[in-house]
């Protein structure tokens, strides 16, 4: 199981994320450009000192993820035809997410096998980017059984 991110545009959430892969064991993805320079001061504050001990890979562009990450990919979306509850994960899976402020573009929505929504009590659009990938990493986790001993 790993996380990628398409284009994240704000380093707190990538830093919560990047605490969030150490904490469990679960590598992550950034596929650039960053919506801000990438760089350990700019992450520190939310990855603390956990972002050490992440195992992170960047990838200059789609092609270079794909190429090197040919797996499954599970796509968070807040207009996914799959709810959370009902997506099937497999422990080789990506769980990607989009960028904040433009998602993720047709191709990728197209590269994946599933596309997940989380259901939300009506009039609400969606949750922050950090504490969706939280919430289905723990999903994927409990379907299959890689929870860090």
């Amino acid at each position: 199981m790993r996380i990628a991110l398409f284009q994240p545009d704000i380093a707190g959430n990538v830093g919560t994320i990047l605490r969030t892969s150490a904490c469990f064991g679960v590598g992550l993805d950034i596929i650039e450009p960053c919506g801000f320079p990438y760089s350990d001061r700019k992450l520190k504050r939310a990855g603390m000192d956990y972002a050490a001990e992440a195992d992170v890979s960047r990838h200059a562009d789609w092609a270079a993820f794909r190429e090197s990450r040919p797996a499954r990919i599970a796509l968070l979306t807040v207009d996914g035809d799959t709810a959370l509850p009902d997506a099937r994960f497999e422990p080789g899976d990506i769980l990607m997410a989009g960028s904040e402020s433009a998602g993720a573009p047709p191709y990728v929505h197209d590269a994946a096998a599933m596309r997940i929504h989380i259901p939300m009590r009506p009039r609400f659009r969606s949750l922050n980017v950090a504490i969706a990938t939280g919430i289905a990493l723990g999903e994927a986790l409990r379907q299959t059984g890689n929870w860090p001993e």
